[in-house]
């Protein structure tokens, strides 16, 4: 299995924009990719502008193809001015 995270820092007073297009990319990414099994979203207690993502993939390739699809690629389009910093980091489930 393939573990993705990424961290959000999400701009000032963006939170209420960026939160509606994110879960709708975990629902599409959870019902359009079979091999999208996990995809929490979850917003730090301490700061309410940090979001923090937590996906499963079958294998890295599943993973780029969830990169190349035309709901990550439009997700992705609509956030970029809403975002601050975005750190990713990938794992091998063992």
């Amino acid at each position: 299995m393939y573990v993705v995270t990424v961290k959000f820092l999400i701009k000032e007073s963006q939170i209420k924009r960026f939160m509606p297009l994110m879960l709708q990319q975990a629902k599409d990414s959870l019902a359009l990719e079979p091999s999208c099994t996990h995809f929490d979203v979850a917003i730090s207690d301490t700061n309410p502008n940090l979001v923090f993502l937590y996906e499963i993939y079958d294998c890295k390739a599943d993973f780029d193809f969830h990169l190349s699809t035309d709901h990550f690629v439009s997700f992705s389009e609509k956030v970029a001015e809403l975002v601050d910093e975005k750190h990713v980091e990938v794992f091998n489930l063992r």
